[in-house]
């Protein structure tokens, strides 16, 4: 359950592919026709401009499009595989207990996408500041990245592992 952006193109694992999948065939089907049929009945209710219900369900039909478009998108440039086997070196889909700025920290560095709603564990992006500081570094490496308030913060990797 990794994934890896290089680019535009995400990796994923068979497992996290399959869920996004059939969340994605759920919306765009099933999901769908619910919310169409909300908005019918709360149009049938009368006036438009005045119907909380209609507007509620109008919103919901929005979240459901853009969620169906971002689904469509990930898994349009998603690269399926097994999870990485080296466990020396930070990387996407592994879990990172580093020490930052003096406090030890445990997250998984990747996407909340591959996580599913089940786990508990911080997910930091590559993308981030302290992502992109850890990604690629093996373990006893120290580097540092820059916060938002324009300080260094400094950020040792002490351990690597698979994230299941």
């Amino acid at each position: 359950m990794t994934e890896e952006v290089t680019g535009e193109e995400t990796w994923l694992s068979q497992e996290a592919f399959d869920r996004l999948s059939e969340e994605l065939e759920h919306l765009s089907g099933q999901g769908r026709a619910e919310i169409a049929e909300k908005i019918d009945a709360a149009r049938e209710e009368g006036d438009l401009k005045e119907n909380g219900g209609y507007h509620a369900a109008r919103e919901e039909q929005g979240k459901i499009e853009a969620r169906i478009r971002q689904l469509e998108h990930l898994l349009r440039h998603a690269t399926v595989g097994g999870a990485s086997t080296d466990f020396s070196t930070a990387s996407p889909g592994t879990v990172i207990t580093a020490k930052v700025a003096s406090r030890e920290m445990r997250f998984l560095l990747g996407s909340r996408e591959i996580v599913g709603s089940d786990s508990d564990i911080d997910v930091v992006s590559e993308a981030s500041p302290l992502g992109a500081a850890v990604n690629g570094a093996k373990v006893g490496d120290s580097t540092s990245y820059e916060a938002p308030n324009g300080k260094s913060i400094s950020v040792t990797v002490e351990k690597v592992e698979p994230f299941a």
